[in-house]
């Protein structure tokens, strides 16, 4: 799997500007055991680069693009990170191996009380997960280091970008299915300006808000 990711920086470097990847997002990747993230029912093919379904109309992100948009980011140890959409866990647990703190929101109940258990289990202690609609961010932890997002948006959401602390940046999938769909990287300099770049082109999970599950 390391080796295909590496394969995959180098064919996508014209896009990402990053021929490899740091040494601590590829420790990070090689240590995380990707088959405690998937169902049962798709363990054989855990360490593939591809993504997987882990139900509840999710996904685990292909190995490569969670190496990306961890790389991105540019954490330091001291990090602390907001991730919106904590899913299988996979990208949570790669966070926490390099980052001091993780903050971690998921829209579907089921998954936070059940990553949470698991990141538990594993021994990852600097990570929190909690249930509810990762639009508004987490302002009581605020402002972070870096901001992973990992659904797609057609609008980067507000308060997200205010949480993003002078000096971060937060990694984030806009568009929709129908104009496409890009990895933006933003960026909030020490003027707190925002810069934005887009990155390369990918498929993600939709943003879900609270009245949309409830609808």
């Amino acid at each position: 799997m390391v080796a295909q990711i590496e394969a995959e920086a180098k064919a996508t470097a014209a896009y990402t500007d990053r021929k490899t990847f740091s040494a601590a997002v590829m420790a990070a990747i090689g240590k995380v055991p990707r088959h405690e993230f998937v169902p049962q029912s798709q363990a054989p093919m855990a360490y593939v680069n591809a993504a997987l379904p882990i139900g509840f109309r999710q996904t685990i992100s292909q190995p490569y693009i969670v190496a990306l948009m961890t790389d991105l980011l540019d954490l330091e140890k001291s990090a602390v990170v907001l991730e919106i959409g904590t899913g299988s866990g996979y990208q949570t647990a790669v966070l926490a191996e390099i980052a001091k703190q993780v903050y971690s929101i998921d829209i579907v109940q089921e998954l936070a009380g059940e990553e949470t258990e698991r990141l538990k289990r594993l021994g990852y202690k600097n990570v929190v997960i909690r249930s509810g609609d990762g639009y508004d961010g987490w302002p009581e932890h605020a402002p972070f280091d870096g901001i992973l997002v990992t659904a797609v948006t057609p609008d980067v959401p507000p308060a997200l970008i205010e949480q993003l602390k002078v000096g971060g940046r937060m990694a984030i999938p806009v568009g929709n299915r129908i104009l496409g769909e890009d990895l933006m990287v933003i960026e909030k300099d020490q003027a707190g300006e925002i810069r934005e770049r887009l990155v390369l082109p990918v498929a993600f999970v939709p943003f879900t808000r609270a009245a949309q599950t409830n609808a």
